[in-house]
């Protein structure tokens, strides 16, 4: 067997399971019921299917060029769908999309609280100064004239 027929045949497995991964996440997001388990079936498998389907389209072409595009997509990839599902999550969570019956554990909780309680106080101090300003320009205005 020559080189090209066994790269094809590996690229030819690879673009299939690559495309049931895809496949696999595509369903994932339709079918599981609450943001975290979607957000999950949208980012792992789609990036594996992504890597594959890759590798399979870098041991078809052959070309060093090709190939290095290829590897800037995956890195690419490999960077933005870790952090793009963790702003996914983040937000759910704040606007209470995520379901916490189906928690195990639940770390953010009481992250959250703490966020809320300072920003809470920041704002209090905040309308304080305010009010204390609004008074004193006030006192100014109202004070004796001098001449």
């Amino acid at each position: 067997m020559s080189w090209t027929l066994v790269a094809d045949v590996v690229a030819a497995v690879f673009l299939l399971c690559g495309a049931f991964l895809a496949f696999a996440a595509g369903v994932g997001v339709v079918r599981f019921p609450d943001l975290l388990a979607r957000m999950h079936a949208a980012t792992k498998p789609q990036v594996l299917g992504l890597i594959l389907v890759l590798i399979a389209l870098a041991l078809r072409l052959r070309s060093w060029s090709a190939v290095g595009m290829l590897v800037l997509v995956v890195v690419f990839q490999l960077m933005t769908s870790p952090v793009a599902a963790h702003m996914v999550g983040r937000a759910g969570y704040r606007t209470g999309k995520v379901r916490s019956d189906l928690l195990v554990l639940d770390d953010l909780t009481a992250d959250q609280e703490a966020a809320d309680r300072e920003k809470v106080e920041a704002d209090r101090e905040s309308a304080d100064r305010e009010a204390t300003q609004r008074a004193s320009d006030a006192g100014r205005e109202d004070g004796p004239a001098r001449g």
